[in-house]
Protein backbone atom coordinates (compact mmCIF):
# COMPACT_ATOMS: atom_id res chain seq x y z
CA UNK A 1 0.00 0.00 0.00
CA UNK A 2 1.22 3.51 -0.82
CA UNK A 3 1.98 5.51 2.32
CA UNK A 4 0.23 8.86 2.63
CA UNK A 5 2.56 11.65 3.70
CA UNK A 6 -0.15 13.41 5.70
CA UNK A 7 -0.14 10.53 8.21
CA UNK A 8 2.41 12.28 10.44
CA UNK A 9 0.25 15.40 10.57
CA UNK A 10 -2.76 13.25 11.48
CA UNK A 11 -0.93 11.53 14.34
CA UNK A 12 0.39 14.88 15.61
CA UNK A 13 -3.14 16.33 15.59
CA UNK A 14 -4.54 13.34 17.49
CA UNK A 15 -1.95 13.86 20.22
CA UNK A 16 -3.37 17.22 21.32
CA UNK A 17 -6.76 17.84 19.63
CA UNK A 18 -10.12 16.26 20.59
CA UNK A 19 -11.54 16.10 17.04
CA UNK A 20 -9.62 15.67 13.78
CA UNK A 21 -11.42 15.96 10.47
CA UNK A 22 -9.81 14.40 7.38
CA UNK A 23 -11.56 15.98 4.43
CA UNK A 24 -11.05 15.72 0.70
CA UNK A 25 -12.78 14.74 -2.53
CA UNK A 26 -14.49 11.36 -2.71
CA UNK A 27 -12.15 8.49 -3.65
CA UNK A 28 -8.93 10.19 -2.52
CA UNK A 29 -8.23 7.50 0.10
CA UNK A 30 -9.61 9.00 3.32
CA UNK A 31 -11.21 5.77 4.54
CA UNK A 32 -8.09 3.76 3.73
CA UNK A 33 -5.96 6.25 5.65
CA UNK A 34 -8.03 6.28 8.84
CA UNK A 35 -8.67 2.53 8.84
CA UNK A 36 -4.96 2.10 9.54
CA UNK A 37 -5.66 3.74 12.88
CA UNK A 38 -8.46 1.24 13.55
CA UNK A 39 -7.91 -1.89 15.62
CA UNK A 40 -6.13 -3.11 18.70
CA UNK A 41 -3.19 -0.77 18.39
CA UNK A 42 -5.24 2.37 19.09
CA UNK A 43 -8.41 0.61 20.33
CA UNK A 44 -10.56 2.73 18.05
CA UNK A 45 -14.06 1.88 16.79
CA UNK A 46 -14.79 2.40 13.08
CA UNK A 47 -18.26 3.56 11.96
CA UNK A 48 -19.22 4.27 8.35
CA UNK A 49 -22.23 6.43 7.56
CA UNK A 50 -22.28 4.88 4.09
CA UNK A 51 -23.82 1.86 5.82
CA UNK A 52 -27.60 2.32 5.38
CA UNK A 53 -28.55 0.98 8.83
CA UNK A 54 -25.92 3.09 10.58
CA UNK A 55 -26.96 6.14 8.55
CA UNK A 56 -30.61 5.75 9.54
CA UNK A 57 -29.75 5.28 13.22
CA UNK A 58 -27.58 8.40 13.22
CA UNK A 59 -30.24 10.48 11.47
CA UNK A 60 -33.06 9.35 13.74
CA UNK A 61 -31.38 10.34 17.03
CA UNK A 62 -27.95 12.02 16.64
CA UNK A 63 -27.54 12.70 20.36
CA UNK A 64 -28.22 9.12 21.42
CA UNK A 65 -26.00 7.82 18.61
CA UNK A 66 -22.98 9.78 19.88
CA UNK A 67 -23.68 9.17 23.57
CA UNK A 68 -23.66 5.40 23.02
CA UNK A 69 -20.13 5.52 21.62
CA UNK A 70 -17.64 4.41 24.25
CA UNK A 71 -14.02 5.39 23.63
CA UNK A 72 -12.13 6.79 20.64
CA UNK A 73 -13.97 6.44 17.34
CA UNK A 74 -13.64 6.97 13.59
CA UNK A 75 -16.82 8.24 11.90
CA UNK A 76 -16.53 7.98 8.12
CA UNK A 77 -18.41 10.34 5.74
CA UNK A 78 -19.63 12.69 8.47
CA UNK A 79 -21.13 15.11 5.91
CA UNK A 80 -23.97 12.61 5.39
CA UNK A 81 -25.27 13.36 8.91
CA UNK A 82 -23.94 16.81 9.89
CA UNK A 83 -26.46 16.80 12.77
CA UNK A 84 -23.91 14.64 14.62
CA UNK A 85 -21.55 17.60 15.03
CA UNK A 86 -23.47 19.28 17.82
CA UNK A 87 -23.62 16.12 20.01
CA UNK A 88 -19.90 15.63 19.31
CA UNK A 89 -19.25 19.18 20.51
CA UNK A 90 -21.24 18.58 23.69
CA UNK A 91 -19.46 15.29 24.40
CA UNK A 92 -16.04 16.83 23.83
CA UNK A 93 -16.84 19.74 26.14
CA UNK A 94 -17.98 17.35 28.88
CA UNK A 95 -14.95 15.07 28.61
CA UNK A 96 -12.04 16.94 27.07
CA UNK A 97 -9.56 14.38 25.76
CA UNK A 98 -7.17 14.38 22.81
CA UNK A 99 -7.97 12.13 19.86
CA UNK A 100 -11.56 11.33 20.82
CA UNK A 101 -12.99 11.60 17.30
CA UNK A 102 -11.54 11.10 13.85
CA UNK A 103 -14.04 12.28 11.26
CA UNK A 104 -13.79 11.97 7.51
CA UNK A 105 -15.82 13.93 5.00
CA UNK A 106 -16.06 14.20 1.24
CA UNK A 107 -17.19 17.78 1.68
CA UNK A 108 -15.79 20.77 3.53
CA UNK A 109 -18.15 20.90 6.49
CA UNK A 110 -17.50 24.57 7.14
CA UNK A 111 -18.88 25.45 3.68
CA UNK A 112 -22.08 23.41 3.92
CA UNK A 113 -25.29 25.36 4.61
CA UNK A 114 -26.67 22.75 7.02
CA UNK A 115 -23.73 22.98 9.39
CA UNK A 116 -24.04 25.53 12.19
CA UNK A 117 -21.44 24.16 14.59
CA UNK A 118 -17.84 24.51 13.45
CA UNK A 119 -16.26 22.85 16.52
CA UNK A 120 -13.96 25.87 16.58
CA UNK A 121 -11.08 25.35 18.96
CA UNK A 122 -11.90 21.65 19.27
CA UNK A 123 -11.23 20.38 15.76
CA UNK A 124 -8.22 20.34 13.43
CA UNK A 125 -8.91 19.95 9.71
CA UNK A 126 -6.56 18.09 7.36
CA UNK A 127 -7.13 17.87 3.61
CA UNK A 128 -6.28 14.68 1.73
CA UNK A 129 -5.74 15.16 -1.99
CA UNK A 130 -5.31 12.53 -4.71
CA UNK A 131 -1.83 11.01 -4.67
CA UNK A 132 1.10 13.35 -5.14
CA UNK A 133 3.94 12.17 -7.34
CA UNK A 134 6.20 12.22 -4.29
CA UNK A 135 3.89 9.71 -2.56
CA UNK A 136 3.92 7.50 -5.64
CA UNK A 137 7.74 7.54 -5.62
CA UNK A 138 8.02 7.14 -1.83
CA UNK A 139 9.47 10.59 -1.04
CA UNK A 140 8.20 11.87 2.31
CA UNK A 141 9.83 15.27 2.75
CA UNK A 142 8.04 18.04 0.90
CA UNK A 143 9.74 20.12 -1.76
CA UNK A 144 8.62 23.39 -0.07
CA UNK A 145 10.48 22.25 3.05
CA UNK A 146 13.60 21.48 1.00
CA UNK A 147 13.41 24.88 -0.66
CA UNK A 148 13.16 26.64 2.69
CA UNK A 149 16.21 24.81 4.02
CA UNK A 150 18.39 24.97 0.90
CA UNK A 151 19.34 27.87 -1.33
CA UNK A 152 20.26 26.37 -4.69
CA UNK A 153 23.16 28.62 -5.65
CA UNK A 154 25.46 26.20 -7.46
CA UNK A 155 25.30 23.72 -10.32
CA UNK A 156 24.08 20.36 -9.06
CA UNK A 157 23.70 16.98 -10.74
CA UNK A 158 20.17 15.62 -10.86
CA UNK A 159 18.68 12.19 -11.36
CA UNK A 160 17.68 11.08 -14.83
CA UNK A 161 14.57 13.15 -15.64
CA UNK A 162 11.30 11.53 -16.50
CA UNK A 163 10.72 11.19 -20.24
CA UNK A 164 8.23 13.74 -21.59
CA UNK A 165 6.04 10.95 -23.02
CA UNK A 166 5.79 9.33 -19.58
CA UNK A 167 5.03 12.68 -17.99
CA UNK A 168 2.19 13.25 -20.44
CA UNK A 169 0.77 9.83 -19.58
CA UNK A 170 0.96 10.68 -15.87
CA UNK A 171 -0.83 13.98 -16.37
CA UNK A 172 -3.58 12.39 -18.48
CA UNK A 173 -4.07 9.54 -16.00
CA UNK A 174 -4.19 11.82 -13.00
CA UNK A 175 -3.58 10.96 -9.37
CA UNK A 176 -6.73 9.40 -7.94
CA UNK A 177 -5.82 6.11 -6.19
CA UNK A 178 -8.32 3.95 -8.10
CA UNK A 179 -7.13 5.22 -11.49
CA UNK A 180 -3.55 4.04 -10.89
CA UNK A 181 -4.53 0.46 -11.73
CA UNK A 182 -6.01 1.41 -15.11
CA UNK A 183 -3.50 1.62 -17.92
CA UNK A 184 -5.86 2.09 -20.87
CA UNK A 185 -7.16 5.60 -21.54
CA UNK A 186 -10.64 4.24 -22.32
CA UNK A 187 -10.82 2.57 -18.89
CA UNK A 188 -9.56 5.72 -17.19
CA UNK A 189 -12.24 7.80 -18.91
CA UNK A 190 -14.89 5.26 -17.90
CA UNK A 191 -13.87 5.63 -14.26
CA UNK A 192 -13.94 9.43 -14.38
CA UNK A 193 -17.37 9.34 -16.04
CA UNK A 194 -18.82 7.14 -13.29
CA UNK A 195 -17.09 9.20 -10.62
CA UNK A 196 -18.56 12.51 -11.79
CA UNK A 197 -22.01 11.00 -12.30
CA UNK A 198 -22.06 9.65 -8.73
CA UNK A 199 -20.75 12.90 -7.29
CA UNK A 200 -23.27 15.12 -9.06
CA UNK A 201 -26.29 12.85 -8.68
CA UNK A 202 -25.67 11.72 -5.12
CA UNK A 203 -23.22 13.74 -3.06
CA UNK A 204 -24.07 17.26 -4.19
CA UNK A 205 -27.82 16.58 -4.16
CA UNK A 206 -27.46 15.15 -0.66
CA UNK A 207 -26.46 18.45 0.90
CA UNK A 208 -28.00 20.96 -1.53
CA UNK A 209 -31.30 21.58 -3.25
CA UNK A 210 -29.77 21.47 -6.73
CA UNK A 211 -31.52 19.07 -9.09
CA UNK A 212 -29.94 20.18 -12.38
CA UNK A 213 -26.81 18.03 -12.58
CA UNK A 214 -26.52 18.90 -16.29
CA UNK A 215 -25.71 22.54 -15.50
CA UNK A 216 -23.17 21.43 -12.88
CA UNK A 217 -21.53 19.16 -15.46
CA UNK A 218 -21.33 22.01 -17.97
CA UNK A 219 -19.78 24.24 -15.32
CA UNK A 220 -17.15 21.62 -14.47
CA UNK A 221 -16.30 21.24 -18.15
CA UNK A 222 -15.90 25.00 -18.52
CA UNK A 223 -13.79 25.24 -15.36
CA UNK A 224 -11.59 22.46 -16.74
CA UNK A 225 -11.00 24.53 -19.86
CA UNK A 226 -10.11 27.55 -17.69
CA UNK A 227 -8.12 25.68 -15.03
CA UNK A 228 -5.17 27.67 -13.80
CA UNK A 229 -6.68 30.96 -14.92
CA UNK A 230 -8.15 33.82 -12.92
CA UNK A 231 -11.74 33.46 -11.80
CA UNK A 232 -13.95 35.58 -14.03
CA UNK A 233 -17.58 35.05 -13.08
CA UNK A 234 -18.94 37.51 -15.62
CA UNK A 235 -17.25 35.64 -18.49
CA UNK A 236 -18.30 32.21 -17.17
CA UNK A 237 -21.85 33.49 -16.67
CA UNK A 238 -21.99 34.76 -20.26
CA UNK A 239 -20.70 31.49 -21.76
CA UNK A 240 -23.01 29.30 -19.69
CA UNK A 241 -25.97 31.70 -19.94
CA UNK A 242 -26.31 31.32 -16.19
CA UNK A 243 -26.97 34.09 -13.63
CA UNK A 244 -23.87 35.01 -11.63
CA UNK A 245 -25.66 34.29 -8.36
CA UNK A 246 -26.36 30.71 -9.50
CA UNK A 247 -22.86 30.34 -10.91
CA UNK A 248 -21.24 31.42 -7.64
CA UNK A 249 -23.47 29.08 -5.65
CA UNK A 250 -22.60 26.14 -7.92
CA UNK A 251 -18.88 26.97 -7.75
CA UNK A 252 -19.07 27.12 -3.94
CA UNK A 253 -20.57 23.62 -3.92
CA UNK A 254 -17.80 22.32 -6.18
CA UNK A 255 -15.28 23.86 -3.81
CA UNK A 256 -17.08 22.27 -0.86
CA UNK A 257 -16.68 18.85 -2.47
CA UNK A 258 -13.00 19.64 -3.16
CA UNK A 259 -13.34 19.29 -6.93
CA UNK A 260 -12.34 22.90 -7.43
CA UNK A 261 -9.28 24.38 -5.75
CA UNK A 262 -8.62 28.09 -5.27
CA UNK A 263 -5.13 29.57 -5.45
CA UNK A 264 -5.39 32.93 -3.69
CA UNK A 265 -3.41 35.99 -4.79
CA UNK A 266 -0.57 37.07 -2.57
CA UNK A 267 -1.47 40.20 -0.67
CA UNK A 268 0.68 42.68 1.22
CA UNK A 269 0.54 46.24 2.49
CA UNK A 270 1.22 47.42 -1.05
CA UNK A 271 -1.60 45.26 -2.35
CA UNK A 272 -3.34 48.02 -4.30
CA UNK A 273 -0.88 47.30 -7.08
CA UNK A 274 -1.77 43.60 -7.16
CA UNK A 275 -4.50 41.58 -8.87
CA UNK A 276 -7.08 40.37 -6.33
CA UNK A 277 -9.00 37.56 -8.09
CA UNK A 278 -8.05 33.97 -7.14
CA UNK A 279 -7.10 31.32 -9.64
CA UNK A 280 -9.47 28.39 -10.12
CA UNK A 281 -8.16 24.89 -10.81
CA UNK A 282 -9.77 21.45 -10.90
CA UNK A 283 -8.20 19.14 -8.34
CA UNK A 284 -6.62 16.66 -10.78
CA UNK A 285 -5.13 16.81 -14.27
CA UNK A 286 -6.77 13.47 -15.08
CA UNK A 287 -10.13 15.07 -14.35
CA UNK A 288 -9.19 18.12 -16.44
CA UNK A 289 -8.17 15.85 -19.32
CA UNK A 290 -11.43 13.90 -19.04
CA UNK A 291 -13.53 17.04 -19.41
CA UNK A 292 -11.37 18.33 -22.26
CA UNK A 293 -11.55 14.96 -24.02
CA UNK A 294 -7.80 14.77 -24.63
CA UNK A 295 -5.14 12.08 -24.45
CA UNK A 296 -1.34 12.04 -24.30
CA UNK A 297 -1.04 12.08 -28.10
CA UNK A 298 -3.05 15.33 -28.20
CA UNK A 299 -0.69 16.88 -25.64
CA UNK A 300 2.32 15.89 -27.73
CA UNK A 301 0.82 17.62 -30.78
CA UNK A 302 -0.32 20.78 -28.98
CA UNK A 303 2.49 22.55 -27.06
CA UNK A 304 0.19 25.33 -25.83
CA UNK A 305 -2.26 22.85 -24.32
CA UNK A 306 0.63 20.81 -22.94
CA UNK A 307 1.99 23.92 -21.23
CA UNK A 308 -1.37 24.67 -19.58
CA UNK A 309 -1.84 21.11 -18.30
CA UNK A 310 1.78 21.00 -17.16
CA UNK A 311 1.35 24.19 -15.12
CA UNK A 312 -1.79 22.75 -13.50
CA UNK A 313 0.03 19.48 -12.78
CA UNK A 314 2.98 21.19 -11.07
CA UNK A 315 0.72 23.63 -9.19
CA UNK A 316 -1.37 20.75 -7.84
CA UNK A 317 1.75 18.82 -6.84
CA UNK A 318 2.96 21.77 -4.78
CA UNK A 319 -0.48 22.33 -3.24
CA UNK A 320 -0.57 18.67 -2.19
CA UNK A 321 2.92 18.82 -0.71
CA UNK A 322 2.05 21.99 1.22
CA UNK A 323 -0.75 20.04 2.92
CA UNK A 324 1.83 18.03 4.89
CA UNK A 325 4.68 20.57 4.82
CA UNK A 326 6.41 20.76 8.20
CA UNK A 327 7.25 24.40 7.51
CA UNK A 328 3.53 25.13 6.95
CA UNK A 329 4.12 26.71 3.55
CA UNK A 330 1.06 28.24 1.85
CA UNK A 331 0.52 28.51 -1.91
CA UNK A 332 -0.38 31.80 -3.60
CA UNK A 333 0.22 33.38 -6.98
CA UNK A 334 1.58 36.84 -7.76
CA UNK A 335 0.36 39.24 -10.42
CA UNK A 336 0.45 43.02 -10.68
CA UNK A 337 -2.04 45.18 -12.54
CA UNK A 338 0.78 45.97 -14.97
CA UNK A 339 0.97 42.30 -15.96
CA UNK A 340 4.09 41.10 -14.12
CA UNK A 341 3.42 37.68 -12.65
CA UNK A 342 4.81 34.61 -10.90
CA UNK A 343 2.98 31.31 -11.31
CA UNK A 344 3.23 30.24 -7.67
CA UNK A 345 4.49 31.82 -4.50
CA UNK A 346 5.27 29.92 -1.30
CA UNK A 347 4.73 31.96 1.85
CA UNK A 348 6.07 30.67 5.14
CA UNK A 349 4.89 31.57 8.68
CA UNK A 350 7.94 33.82 9.02
CA UNK A 351 6.59 35.92 6.14
CA UNK A 352 9.46 34.84 3.90
CA UNK A 353 8.68 34.10 0.27
CA UNK A 354 9.88 31.79 -2.49
CA UNK A 355 8.67 32.48 -6.03
CA UNK A 356 8.19 29.67 -8.55
CA UNK A 357 7.83 29.92 -12.31
CA UNK A 358 6.70 26.81 -14.23
CA UNK A 359 8.04 26.16 -17.74
CA UNK A 360 7.18 23.12 -19.85
CA UNK A 361 10.47 23.14 -21.74
CA UNK A 362 14.03 21.92 -21.26
CA UNK A 363 15.76 25.30 -21.68
CA UNK A 364 15.69 28.37 -19.46
CA UNK A 365 16.83 31.93 -20.18
CA UNK A 366 17.26 35.09 -18.09
CA UNK A 367 13.90 36.48 -19.30
CA UNK A 368 12.11 33.63 -17.51
CA UNK A 369 13.07 35.31 -14.21
CA UNK A 370 11.48 38.68 -15.06
CA UNK A 371 8.42 38.27 -12.82
CA UNK A 372 10.54 36.80 -10.03
CA UNK A 373 12.76 39.88 -10.03
CA UNK A 374 9.71 42.14 -9.79
CA UNK A 375 8.56 40.08 -6.81
CA UNK A 376 12.03 40.33 -5.24
CA UNK A 377 11.98 44.11 -5.57
CA UNK A 378 8.53 44.42 -3.97
CA UNK A 379 9.09 41.85 -1.20
CA UNK A 380 12.55 43.08 -0.19
CA UNK A 381 14.11 41.10 2.67
CA UNK A 382 11.16 38.73 2.75
CA UNK A 383 12.25 37.29 -0.62
CA UNK A 384 14.35 34.14 -0.10
CA UNK A 385 14.80 32.88 -3.65
CA UNK A 386 13.18 32.57 -7.04
CA UNK A 387 13.20 29.36 -9.04
CA UNK A 388 12.10 28.23 -12.47
CA UNK A 389 10.89 24.63 -12.60
CA UNK A 390 11.62 23.22 -16.05
CA UNK A 391 11.95 19.85 -17.80
CA UNK A 392 15.75 19.85 -18.02
CA UNK A 393 18.16 17.74 -15.96
CA UNK A 394 20.40 20.17 -14.01
CA UNK A 395 20.12 22.73 -11.25
CA UNK A 396 21.52 25.92 -12.80
CA UNK A 397 22.15 29.18 -10.89
CA UNK A 398 21.02 32.47 -12.46
CA UNK A 399 22.55 34.79 -9.87
CA UNK A 400 22.65 34.70 -6.08
CA UNK A 401 18.93 34.36 -5.49
CA UNK A 402 17.70 32.59 -8.63
CA UNK A 403 17.95 29.05 -9.97
CA UNK A 404 16.50 26.77 -12.61
CA UNK A 405 15.52 23.42 -11.08
CA UNK A 406 14.39 20.25 -12.88
CA UNK A 407 10.70 19.63 -12.23
CA UNK A 408 11.27 15.98 -11.38
CA UNK A 409 13.11 17.07 -8.24
CA UNK A 410 9.66 17.68 -6.76
CA UNK A 411 9.33 13.92 -6.36
CA UNK A 412 12.88 12.54 -6.15
CA UNK A 413 15.44 12.29 -3.35
CA UNK A 414 18.16 14.16 -5.25
CA UNK A 415 17.62 17.51 -3.54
Amino acid sequence: MIKRNILKNLLDALSDTPVVLVTGARQTGKSTLVKHLHGDELNRLYISLDNLNVFQAARSDPEAFINRIDGPVIIDEIQRVPELLLPIKVKVDMHRQSGQFILTGSANLLMLPKVSESLAGRMEILTLYPFSQSELTGVQKSFPDHLYENNYKAFMPAAIPIESENLMDIMIRGSYPEIQTRQQTTRQRAWFGSYIKTLLERDIKEFSNIDNSTDMFKLLALLAAHSGGLSNYSELSRVLEMPQTTLKRYTALLRATHLVQLIPPWSSNFGKRLVRSPKLILNDTGLISYFLGIDAKRLALDPVLYGRIFECFVSLELIKQCSWSQTNAQCHYFRTTAGEEVDLLLEYPSGELIGIEIKSRSTVSAKDFKGLKVLQELAGKRFLQGIVLYTGDQVIPFGDSFSAIPVHMLWTETH
